[in-house]
């Protein structure tokens, strides 16, 4: 039997978004990564799953201990509520969590819309000014992923070494970052109007949506439409200008850009090619000035660098490089970047070491933007499975103890579980 039940601690919440309490109801990477995001800024993100954990409670990559190292990342700082979503009773007290009054709270990020009580519709009966920001996979609410949506496309066959006849997927899920964060911005945006007009909002993006929109931003669309050649694959090169990498006598790989006029001509100098491009440009009767055309005679520029650099351990050059202001970096996995990139250290202030039992020591990071007038708020590690959930019936939802204690005990709720998701 669970009795008792104490305050939701606001000593270790700062940030700019304190005082802002937002409900999550999610899983995969865009929208816990929202979540996630407003509770590093500060706001109070409580997180509902259903008993035993979410979909992605037991997701790759994996502790040694078998939790979840991407449940633990994405989940950082929120409160957690477990809560049997199968019942009336659990349905019930969902719904009277997300339209809980408040100035401050009202607002609902999820991907797991269900119809006939977790909708808008239904739950703005309960508050008209509810803010509810939904992700669908595509704009018909059919379900995606990044690794559909990439394909659907066309970035996997733009992707890969030159010449190669296979589409190439991409480890990272960009879109799903790049929609994550549109929730946030969408969020606010809805709270700012109903702040100005006390206007509730249904919001709804997709997926795929995000992804077709930034091809249209970044001019992928138009190329394609406007053009008669279709942009194909150029391995490590930077597209339209120039970017390539090299292997050098130490055996590791470096790359170098040459994107603007500035990092084009520290490049020429730093290496000692300026006579070798001022040939090429002579031979070919181009202005190598010219980002385009450094594209366009990307493969010799490559065979005039490419000696310079196999002749150089990377230790020869790089302060050099550095001193010069180069836009360059060596290739590392992730491993070998903690070990030598500092900005992945503890010298850099947004990480912390934290130890998380059932996970490991490790630094984790805090939220990246740096507020002039407001303390960064310390990066915290994911919560329990149900480690909140005694604490929100009360506090939030203002229940009595022995109403809390009959709903442990009858299993519509549950407590702390070393189930497959992190500990804090």
């Amino acid at each position: 039997m669970h009795t008792g039940h104490g305050k939701l601690g606001e000593s270790e919440v700062s940030g700019i978004l304190k005082g802002m309490r937002v409900v999550e109801g999610s899983a995969f990477v865009a929208v816990p990564l929202a979540g996630m995001t407003l509770a590093q800024m500060g706001a109070e993100v409580i997180r509902f799953d259903r008993i035993g954990g979410g979909l992605d409670a037991g997701r790759w990559p994996l502790a040694p201990s078998g939790q979840s190292l991407f449940w633990a990342g994405l989940n950082k700082g929120k409160k957690s509520v477990a809560v049997d979503l199968g019942c009336p009773e659990g349905q019930d007290l969902i719904t009277r969590l997300v339209t809980a009054p408040g100035e401050d709270a009202g607002l609902f990020l999820t991907n797991l819309r269900v119809r006939g009580w977790l909708d808008y519709e239904t739950l703005r009966q309960h508050r008209a000014d509810l803010i509810m920001v939904t992700l669908t996979g595509d704009r018909q609410g059919r379900p995606a992923v990044d690794y559909t949506v990439n394909p659907a496309l066309g970035i996997p066959d733009m992707t890969g070494p030159e010449g190669w006849p296979e589409p190439v997927a991409h480890a990272l899920p960009a879109w799903d970052v790049a929609a994550g964060h549109m929730v946030v911005s969408s969020l606010l945006a809805a709270e700012r109007a109903r702040f100005r007009r006390g206007l509730g909002q249904d919001v709804e993006l997709s997926l795929k949506d995000v992804a077709a929109a930034t091809i249209g931003h970044l001019g992928l669309i138009g190329d394609a439409v406007v053009n008669k050649t279709e942009r194909g694959k150029s391995g490590n090169a930077l597209y339209g200008a120039y970017g390539q990498d090299f292997l050098c006598a130490c055996g590791r790989r470096v790359m170098v850009i040459g994107l603007t006029q500035r990092q084009w001509r520290g490049l020429v100098k730093a290496t000692g090619t300026a006579t070798a491009m001022a040939g090429l440009a002579a031979q070919s009767g181009r202005d190598l000035m010219d980002e385009g055309v450094r594209w366009e005679l990307r493969h010799e520029i490559t065979a005039i660098l490419r000696p310079w650099f196999a002749a150089r351990a990377v230790a020869e050059f790089a302060a050099d490089f550095d001193a010069a202001g180069l836009t360059w970096s060596v290739f590392r996995t992730v491993r070998e970047a903690l070990a030598e990139d500092p900005d992945l250290s503890a010298d850099n202030p947004m990480f912390q070491w934290l130890d998380q039992p059932g996970l490991g020591r490790f630094p984790v990071p805090a939220h990246p933007a740096v507020f002039s007038e407001q303390d960064r708020q310390d990066p915290q590690p994911a919560p329990r499975l149900g480690a909140h959930t005694e604490e929100v019936l009360g506090d939030v939802l203002g229940l009595a103890d022995a109403e809390i204690a009959r709903l442990f005990d009858t299993g519509v709720v549950q407590g702390p579980t070393d189930a497959a998701c992190p500990v804090a």
